[in-house]
C-alpha cells in the first residue's frame, strides 16, 4: 500500500512538496512529503533546487492573484530502472496548494490538491503505469483512467464553487477521460507542474530512487485560464543528500507554457 501526505517543514526555506501515489508494483510504502531547500545554487536559472520536484512553482506572493484553476499537459515518460535490483518510484502532474509562496521560498503553503500520473519500476525491472489524484491530507486515490508511455495527458483542476474542486484527467492519445468533483478547502497559494520521487515509507531509505525516464515534456500550462508565462526564476532541480542533479527543468518553452524536464541531467 502506498500513500501520500504533505508535511510542511522548514529548512533554512522550505519547499512545500508533496504530491500523490498509487498502488502500482513496487512492494516499498511511500508517500510525499515537503522537505528543506537547499537556497542559493541558481545554476544560472535562478533555481531553487528541492529534495524531491523538479519543475515549475508560481506563488501567490510573486503573482499577487490566488489560484482558482490550472491545467496541464505531459508525454507519459517511459520508464526504465536506473540502478539494477531496486524499486524506483516517479509521479508527473499537476497542483493547487504545496508549494513556494515566491521564487524565494520564504515562505510555504500547506494545503494541495494535485492529480497525475505514475511511471514505477519494480526492482526486477517490470514498469508499472497509472493515474491518481489527491486533497491533502487525505491519502491519494487511484482513477480508472489508464495510461501508457508515449500517451498524452491532460489534466485540469477547477474550484467551481467556494469550497468545491473538479479535478479532471484526459488520455488525449486514447481518447479517455475521468473526473470528479470534490469538496476541498484550499488556500489558492500556489499552482505547480511537478516530476516527483516520492519518500519510502517505513524504511530508513528515504526519497525513493528515480527511474530513468528521460526528458517529461510538459506543455498548456494555464492559471486562472489564462498562460501560465512560466519565468526561469520559478525552476526547481531535483538533487540528491549531496546537491548532485537528477532532475533538471529546462528554461521555460517560447510561448511561456511548457518546459523539458530532463532526468539524471544536470542541465536540459
Amino acid at each position: 500500500m502506498r500513500a501520500r501526505r504533505a508535511i510542511p517543514a522548514l529548512a533554512v526555506a522550505a519547499l512545500g512538496l508533496a504530491g500523490a501515489l498509487t498502488t502500482a508494483t513496487p512492494t516499498a510504502a511511500a508517500a510525499h512529503r515537503s522537505v528543506g531547500v537547499v537556497q542559493g545554487a541558481h545554476l544560472g536559472l535562478n533555481m531553487t533546487q528541492s529534495s524531491n520536484w523538479s519543475g515549475y512553482n508560481k506563488g501567490v506572493l510573486e503573482t499577487g492573484t490566488p489560484v482558482s484553476s490550472i491545467t496541464g499537459s505531459w508525454v507519459v515518460p517511459t520508464a526504465t530502472q536506473h540502478t539494477r535490483g531496486q524499486d524506483e518510484y516517479s509521479s508527473s502532474w499537476i497542483g493547487v496548494g504545496g508549494g513556494c509562496l515566491d521564487t524565494s521560498c520564504t515562505a510555504t503553503d500547506s494545503t494541495l490538491i494535485q492529480a497525475g500520473t505514475e511511471q514505477d519500476v519494480a526492482a526486477n525491472g517490470t514498469p508499472s503505469y497509472s493515474t491518481w489524484f489527491e486533497l491533502i491530507p487525505a491519502p491519494s486515490l487511484s482513477t480508472p483512467l489508464a495510461v501508457k508511455p508515449g500517451d498524452v495527458m491532460a489534466a485540469a483542476i477547477s474550484s467551481t464553487a467556494p469550497g468545491v474542486w473538479t479535478i479532471s484527467l484526459n488520455n488525449k492519445t486514447t481518447g479517455q477521460s475521468w473526473s470528479t468533483t470534490v469538496p476541498y478547502s484550499s488556500t489558492e497559494s500556489t499552482a505547480e507542474w511537478i516530476e516527483e520521487t516520492p519518500l519510502l515509507i517505513g524504511t530508513d531509505a528515504g526519497f525513493s530512487a528515480l527511474p530513468n525516464l528521460g526528458t517529461v515534456t510538459f506543455s498548456g500550462a494555464t492559471v486562472n485560464g489564462a498562460n501560465a508565462k512560466l519565468n526561469p526564476a520559478e525552476a526547481m532541480q531535483l538533487v540528491d543528500g549531496n546537491n548532485n542533479p537528477i532532475a533538471t527543468p529546462s528554461v521555460p518553452n517560447s510561448t511561456t507554457d511548457g518546459f523539458n524536464d530532463c532526468t539524471w541531467r544536470s542541465s536540459c
